[in-house]
């Protein structure tokens, strides 16, 4: 029997919300993951599929059908596989829960600065960027739903669009000291991110994972880019994060080498073998 196809990173966040839905329904098995490594050039036939396009996740459907951009996937699963839905079933509890997920683009955009920035003297006005996009989130869910936990009664669709973004910003944890400050602005979205953060259904990654494949990103190399003087990738599969030591906090101070991460063995082959070759790293999303 064919199966739904997502050609995808197994770290990203966007493609963490469909394994997010897979959990909640209990059908972990009626999609089949495929790893692309974005460490390396992309594979003529994905491009083929996708029209030239490297962004990920991309689903294949039974019928071999091409869907693109996260959000469009996991509505699109949210319908067609079995099982009560994500999405509200009411009109307006839909539209609520489409206008908070709508706020995701900016706030994931703000982290993802803010962890690439390597202007020290720009750390605050970042901080301050997603502080404020913080208690939009506060404001929004003290609006209609002040006593609650999640936006509704329980986990839903928005749920599983933020809270890969949130265990994401692990890395802000680690490499910039953010942390959310006491205070009203902030109780209810604290409220709704430690949810989030400890349902069973998002554990599928884990701090030290994260902190460890996104240390280039703190170093403003995303997306499998190279940082200078270094042969491997944070992102690389081998050797496999759990056997790397945890990068240096600092950031902004001297960055750490392939030795230095763990990644010295297959550092020194993959100069030797390709001291010349340079490659154009894609996007994810």
């Amino acid at each position: 029997m064919n199966k739904h196809i997502v050609y995808h990173i197994p770290v990203c966040p966007f493609s963490q919300r469909l394994e997010i839905l897979l959990a909640l329904r209990g059908l972990q098995d009626a999609v089949e993951f495929r790893v692309v490594d974005i460490t390396k050039p992309r594979d003529p036939e994905l491009l083929r599929k996708t029209r030239g396009t490297t962004a990920l996740p991309v689903l294949e459907t039974e019928e071999g059908h091409i869907i693109k951009e996260s959000l469009v996937i996991l509505r699109y699963l949210d319908e067609v596989l079995e099982g009560p839905r994500l999405r509200r079933a009411e009109p307006r509890e839909h539209a609520i829960e489409s206008m908070l997920i709508a706020k995701e683009g900016p706030f994931t955009m703000a982290g993802y600065i803010y962890v690439m920035n390597q202007d020290r003297a720009q750390k605050e006005a970042h901080n301050d960027k997603l502080l404020s996009l913080y208690r939009d989130l506060n404001d929004f869910l003290m609006e209609h739903n002040p006593d609650g936990t999640f936006l509704f009664e329980k986990f839903g669709l928005a749920e599983a669009v933020f809270a890969p973004v949130f265990k994401r910003f692990w890395f802000l944890d680690y490499y910039e000291g953010f942390e959310l400050p006491v205070g009203p602005e902030y109780a209810r979205v604290k409220n709704w991110h430690a949810a989030c953060m400890t349902h069973q259904a998002t554990d599928q990654v884990s701090k030290e994972e994260i902190v460890k494949l996104y240390y280039d990103y703190a170093l403003g190399a995303g997306n499998g880019a190279l940082v200078e003087g270094r042969s491997v990738s944070s992102f690389a599969f081998q050797p496999e994060w759990q056997s790397r030591p945890m990068p240096p906090r600092d950031k902004y101070g001297t960055s750490a080498n392939d030795a230095d991460l763990g990644l010295v063995e297959i550092g020194a082959i993959l100069a030797d073998a390709n001291s010349d070759q340079t490659y154009a790293h894609p996007t994810s999303g």
